[in-house]
């Protein structure tokens, strides 16, 4: 056992035990905060504090899942491969990046954008998490029935439908809610009311990529619960298929609050569900470490 092994082996702090009760903590708590402090009086903001501490969740889970992630790719004879946690790792990190750019633009700056520069980051982490995704899934053979692929069939139209009705139909229905309030703005530099409006023209193409990314993660996500039923090496992606599905359901808040407030304010109830999936991602990652490390080590005593 080499010294990388010896520093994060099973008898360590950094095992898939210590991790998973860290990770179900982080997320008992999470939503004990969401919970308390989500919802404000009528007429009164939400307090500052509330939508910082929305983004500490939410961050410090897509962080800790990210080097998770490129603890995989490092380690020897990773089970799934090292490219697919390379490419995991980068997408949490796109995640974890966003998020600051968001609430820079949000908190600090005090914008309503339709586009911001953290979507770029947003999108970047849908394309790297849905690549790592089907360079672990498609090395190995879908011996799925009939009826399962109906139910993912199924479960892929469910999503269409909700992400087409919230993100595209459903703002055409409430003209209303258009218009934004933009006073709070005025006092930002020239500048950066110039890249607010620049990038407000590529909101129609976001809005679509968000809609086709997720709908991708929602049938993967489908097809790793299905594929990956049975045996302890498939616990890592079947913690993934929840991440993925977590994903989803704070996606469509986000959408719908976004087509349906006057003034779109994150932190809303199910936003907790980006701080469940990041959790599971984290999981997901600690777990493959812990089994791949068990393989190697029963295979190094059947040698001996």
């Amino acid at each position: 056992m080499n010294n990388f092994d010896k520093l994060i082996k099973n008898k360590g702090l950094i095992n898939s035990e210590n991790i998973f009760y860290f990770g179900l903590g982080w997320s008992v708590l999470s939503l004990l905060f969401f919970l308390l402090y989500s919802i404000t009086e009528p007429g009164k903001e939400t307090s500052f504090s509330y939508l910082i501490g929305t983004y500490i969740w939410e961050m410090i889970a897509f962080l800790a899942a990210g080097l998770l992630c490129f603890r995989n790719w490092l380690a020897p004879n990773i089970a799934s491969g090292k490219q697919v946690w390379q490419l995991m790792g980068i997408g949490m990190s796109l995640f974890f990046i966003g998020d600051i750019f968001f609430g820079i633009w949000e908190l600090f700056l005090k914008l309503e954008p339709d586009v911001s520069p953290a979507d770029f980051f947003y999108l970047g982490f849908y394309i790297f998490v849905t690549l790592g995704i089907l360079l672990a899934v498609l090395p190995r053979r879908l011996n799925l029935s009939l009826i399962q692929w109906g139910i993912i069939a199924g479960i892929g139209i469910f999503g269409i439908i909700l992400a087409v009705w919230i993100a595209i139909l459903l703002p055409q229905s409430l003209p209303e809610v258009a218009e934004k309030a933009n006073g709070a703005a005025s006092q930002i530099p020239q500048w950066l009311k110039g890249l607010d409006k620049f990038l407000s023209n590529f909101s129609g193409i976001v809005n679509f990529l968000y809609v086709i990314f997720d709908i991708i993660l929602l049938i993967l996500a489908s097809t790793l619960l299905l594929a990956f039923w049975g045996g302890k090496l498939s616990q890592p992606w079947r913690m993934i298929a929840g991440a993925s599905f977590f994903l989803y359901i704070a996606d469509m808040s986000v959408q719908y609050t976004s087509a349906t407030a006057k003034i779109y304010e994150s932190g809303n109830l199910l936003e907790v569900c980006f701080v469940f999936s990041g959790v599971l991602f984290a999981l997901g990652a600690a777990r493959e470490y812990d089994l791949s490390l068990s393989s190697r080590s029963s295979r190094s005593r059947r040698r001996r």
